[in-house]
């Protein structure tokens, strides 16, 4: 659904993208790590053309993403931090939304009855906490129902129960779509990917199947394999020239 060729993104004079190969699939939940200022944020940016990029090219569906835009109607994207206007309703927003797809006939709100949003449905959102304010992006996210769903730390900021909810629904959809999920919480991804992608000085350091690091390493737990790989240096670079 995605591929990601020969990528490379520079700012001024500092390179944060490395000639980036990738290739991401329906039924796919890969999770995005790695240390801070590595080029994860970077690289969403580039899938969501929020961003430019030097070298290399991205294709949805295999179209060049270049000089094009109508290719975002099939991502639906959760940030880290919802960045609305203070002064507009959470049910104009929604509305708003609604209008601008106007040919959009599947609507899955599910979600707001969820979270039980309803009775926030008529505040505004400058008055909204940071944890409905998340719950309001996760509902835009899923709205459309989009065959590609790409996350920004998606549980940051919620009550458990909220998430739990939340990644029961990503649980529930994710055979059918391309889940991107960026987090620093490895229970959640350990509970929800099944792919793993770590970013090091913006590169590959490992692409893989958590299912088989598990059992290469015989650990239960993503968090012992990710520490055992990052002391496996041999296995690091094996991985990353494949």
């Amino acid at each position: 659904m995605i591929e990601i060729q020969d990528l490379s993104k520079k700012y001024r004079h500092t390179q944060v993208l490395h000639h980036i190969d990738l290739s991401f699939q329906q039924g796919m939940v890969a999770g995005l790590i790695g240390p801070n200022g590595t080029g994860k944020t970077t690289l969403i940016k580039c899938i969501l053309g929020l961003t430019h990029f030097q070298g290399g090219d991205i294709l949805v569906e295999g179209n060049s993403i270049r000089k094009q835009s109508e290719y975002r109607n099939l991502i639906g994207y959760m940030p880290q931090t919802g960045n609305y206007p203070e002064h507009m309703k959470v049910s104009d927003l929604l509305s708003m939304l609604k209008e601008i797809r106007g040919n959009q006939k599947v609507i899955d709100d599910e979600l707001i009855g969820s979270f039980k949003l309803e009775s926030s449905l008529n505040k505004y959102l400058g008055q909204l906490s940071g944890g409905t304010i998340q719950k309001v992006s996760a509902v835009v996210a899923f709205m459309f129902d989009p065959p590609i769903l790409i996350l920004d730390e998606p549980t940051a900021g919620l009550d458990p129960l909220a998430a739990e909810i939340l990644k029961e629904k990503i649980s529930k959809v994710a055979k059918d779509k391309l889940v991107i999920i960026t987090s620093h919480v490895l229970n959640d991804l350990d509970e929800l990917a099944s792919h793993i992608l770590f970013l090091q000085e913006g590169k590959i350091a490992f692409y893989e199947e958590i299912k088989a690091l598990k059992n290469k390493y015989k650990e239960h737990k993503l968090g012992r394999v990710i520490t055992r790989m990052m002391g496996d240096t041999d296995s690091i670079k094996t991985l990353s020239s494949n």
